[in-house]
């Protein structure tokens, strides 16, 4: 069974972790350094929030730069809203970069404010139509070579992957459907 570590900090954890069950891993909730040295997860998950937030909360605790060699050493990530804005090598407009691992331009709320939050469905390459919440979601300006966009909306790149690193623009842990989150567990090595 592969153990996932979901950083609880902020945003929908408890309903990535629920996810995580459904489709047979062990959800490891991070709220601390030790939490993930201890436990060592075989794949983690960057949950949706506020990234500046997290992004702070990350280096208070002393987990950016553990989680950043990491994610660099091959760790299987999966980024959703702000985790997908935490991974990204640029943020538009200008903003500090957190773990800047992912060759990705990304643009912060995107759609506009809570107003501006919407669900829809689309193609997600290698799983199908699947339904998308977006709420105050970012979505990928632009890319690097070795990224492969997953997923569109309205011409704008909404999912993608490098090497062991999955994001998404919108909340797939917010709607029944499993089989993101599947994808992430099944192709983690």
């Amino acid at each position: 069974m592969r153990r996932i570590g979901v950083l609880a900090l902020q945003g929908a954890f408890a309903e990535h972790c629920d996810i995580l069950i459904k489709v047979g891993a062990e959800p490891i909730e991070i709220r601390q350094k030790s939490d993930y040295t201890k436990k060592q997860p075989d794949g983690l998950i960057l949950p949706g929030g506020e990234s500046t937030v997290i992004g702070k909360l990350l280096k208070e605790l002393d987990l950016l730069d553990e989680l950043k060699d990491s994610i660099n050493n091959g760790l299987p990530v999966f980024g959703t809203c702000a985790g997908m804005i935490l991974l990204a090598k640029k943020i538009l407009p200008e903003h500090e970069l957190h773990l800047g691992t992912m060759d990705i331009e990304v643009r912060r709320n995107a759609y506009g404010r809570q107003l501006g939050s919407f669900s829809t469905e689309a193609m997600f390459q290698g799983v199908g139509i699947v339904p998308m919440t977006f709420i105050r979601a970012p979505y990928i300006e632009s890319i690097y070579p070795g990224v492969e966009v997953l997923a569109t909306v309205d011409e704008h790149m909404v999912a993608a992957r490098q090497k062991n690193m999955l994001v998404t623009s919108f909340h797939p842990e917010l709607t029944k459907d499993d089989r993101i989150h599947r994808f992430f567990v099944e192709n983690i090595g």
